[in-house]
């Protein structure tokens, strides 16, 4: 016999060996590792495990195909904090400056007038008609490359008031555990928010894992063209195509997605289209709110619950009561969440 051959197959079958040990100890990690650690055990963590594991199991009579599992999540209020006003409004109110140096005749002009001002009483005051005005100056007449770059400039600096962090610091733990656990479990996770996609675009991949084309947000025109070296070029215009809230969520998934989800998340009454929507689906489906009820952690306001009432995801009383009633699920961030924040000690 080849002393040399029976080494050789030796080795083969030391190798595969210790490659099964390898694969076993690794399946075995994966089946007693507990899913959703930042989230304390109770109802909502329970929902979502029972949902998964219902939808997955192919022995299951609520089985879901791989293609068909998707899961929608509102950004603002539900992903990262939207205190004290939506992460994008304060990007707009940073570009004012530099709309009104471009048209100096702006600088007398509402609401130009109240933003340079810097009076947070007045901002507080602006009107919805205000915003649209501020949106329409601060996010059109740019290229979309241009656009881009001004955000990431903007993130890369600004800080948020009360934490003096990077707005994409502010993201929620448990919520990050659970994109990632539903996509562990082959579910495909959208963002679809009111806020505009364009914006959510720049940093969702980075921020969540959500790549660029699952995120379906407020979509405003566009208009091709060339630059001065002849470069195609696409160029926003104040031309809103869709408003991505409300009843618009709906819709926006039907135009970006083309499948009703199985699960959706929010966390205010612009959210609630999208998971009667979801709800109305045959077989298993999950519909859950993130109550803000941690004023230490993070903050607190509804006003259900006797809460704070807010202008920035509004949660009334009906509104949470509507939900229990149609078996939607309510977290609250105060008892079914072990943390809020990476930074959190």
């Amino acid at each position: 016999m080849n002393p040399g051959g029976r080494n050789q197959k030796l080795a083969v079958v030391v190798f595969c060996l210790a490659t099964l040990v390898v694969l076993s100890a690794r399946t075995t990690l994966a089946q007693t590792s507990e899913p959703l650690p930042s989230w304390n055990s109770g109802s909502a963590r329970n929902a979502i495990v029972e949902f998964v594991h219902a939808t997955t199991d192919a022995s299951s009579s609520q089985f879901v195909p791989p293609a068909e599992r998707i899961a929608t999540f509102d950004q603002d209020g539900t992903l990262w904090t939207e205190h004290p006003m939506y992460a994008q409004l304060v990007y707009c109110l940073s570009r004012v400056p530099a709309v009104v140096a471009a048209k100096p005749e702006l600088k007398g002009v509402e609401p130009f007038k109240t933003v340079m001002s810097g009076d947070p009483t007045a901002l507080a005051a602006l009107s919805m008609k205000d915003w649209e005005t501020i949106l329409a100056a601060t996010l059109t007449g740019i290229t979309t490359d241009q656009f881009k770059i001004d955000v990431n400039a903007w993130l890369a600096d600004a800080k948020d008031p009360k934490w003096k962090r990077p707005y994409t610091e502010l993201t929620f733990v448990p919520m990050q555990e659970l994109l990632r656990y539903l996509r562990d479990n082959g579910y495909k996770t959208y963002i679809v928010t009111g806020g505009g996609q364009d914006f959510v675009r720049v940093y969702a991949e980075k921020t969540y894992g959500i790549p660029p084309e699952q995120v379906v947000g407020t979509v405003g025109g566009t208009t091709y063209g060339y630059d001065e070296n002849g470069k195609p070029i696409l160029t926003k215009e104040p031309k809103l195509l869709l408003n991505d809230d409300h009843a618009g969520k709906p819709e926006g998934i039907h135009m970006m997605i083309g499948r009703r989800p199985y699960a959706a998340f929010g966390n205010s009454l612009g959210d609630k289209q999208m998971l009667e929507y979801t709800k109305a689906g045959e077989g298993a489906r999950l519909a859950m709110l993130v109550l803000h009820d941690d004023a230490a952690r993070e903050y607190a306001y509804g006003p259900a619950k006797g809460l704070p009432d807010t202008k920035f995801g509004t949660f009334p009383q009906d509104y949470y009561d509507f939900a229990i009633k149609n078996g939607w699920v309510v977290i609250s961030m105060k008892n079914d969440w072990k943390r809020v924040f990476a930074f959190e000690k």
